[in-house]
């Protein structure tokens, strides 16, 4: 049985954790399956965004405690994209986790290390470690404060206390909460909307914003006066404009 599994719908790219029984935590294989997963989805010019779901109640528990005790531990990241294969991954294109269930510890992370979050009403978020002196360290410590603000994200990390979807929709670390059963088709809709767009200009706006709360302003403006130099430069730049005086789609070509 894969433990990770993909599938294309048209622009759009699944990956979607398949090991259930052990509620989804990630040990080797699956590190190994979600960064070559990525490989396909950043090497395939024609796959627009992606959405990463899992399948059974849990979306992921974090780290294979029992990979970490049979001394597999360092199997759990890979040398490109750390822990789960995804947390320090260079990414061009938007992915879009979709959490029916439980995120939690390195899940959360994996959460975090995404651009968008669809949410179940079951799904709930948390970073446990200091309960067992640890600490989130596969991303967490900073982007749990960045993406729901530093009083919520402190709590959070100090306590060890999870949140519900609509706890952490109000706080801004969600999208948007759905039914559970919604979830993967809800994801699949937003990633459909920006699979729309002219992707090569998607992929610039991805990349400034993520840098939005890291970098300074005068990087950022700098950065984004070269994108759309660069973007000028484009079929799509010309193609945006032509379909809409002829009152029709574009069609995209990623060049």
């Amino acid at each position: 049985m894969a433990v990770i599994e993909t599938e294309t719908r048209g622009h759009i790219f699944i990956i979607t954790l398949n090991r259930p029984e052990s509620r989804n935590a990630i040990d080797g294989a699956m590190a190994a399956g979600i960064e070559a997963a990525l490989d396909t989805f950043e090497n395939n010019d024609d796959l627009r965004a992606g959405v990463i779901a899992a399948n059974g109640p849990v979306f992921c528990a974090g780290a294979d405690l029992k990979a970490i005790s049979s001394g597999a531990g360092r199997d759990l990241s890979t040398e490109r994209g750390g822990f789960g294969g995804i947390v320090r991954r260079e990414r061009r294109k938007p992915l879009i986790a979709a959490p029916a269930g439980p995120a939690l510890a390195g899940g959360c992370e994996i959460v975090l290390a995404c651009d968008l979050i669809v949410a179940g009403e079951a799904a709930r978020f948390g970073v446990p470690e200091v309960k067992r002196s640890l600490v989130p360290a596969a991303g967490g410590l900073f982007r749990l404060p960045r993406a729901v603000g530093m009083a919520a994200g402190m709590e959070l990390l100090l306590t060890g206390d999870p949140i519900e979807a609509v706890r952490a929709y109000e706080l801004g670390l969600v999208n948007r909460v759905v039914p559970t059963t919604d979830v993967r088709e809800a994801a699949l809709a937003l990633a459909g909307r920006i699979a729309a767009n002219a992707p090569l200009a998607v992929q610039a706006a991805r990349g400034i914003a993520a840098r939005s709360v890291t970098d300074d302003d005068a990087t950022l403006w700098r950065d984004s006066t070269q994108a759309i130099r660069d973007l000028a430069k484009t079929e799509d730049f010309r193609e945006g404009p032509r379909a809409f005086v002829e009152k029709r789609e574009p069609v995209w070509k990623g060049r």
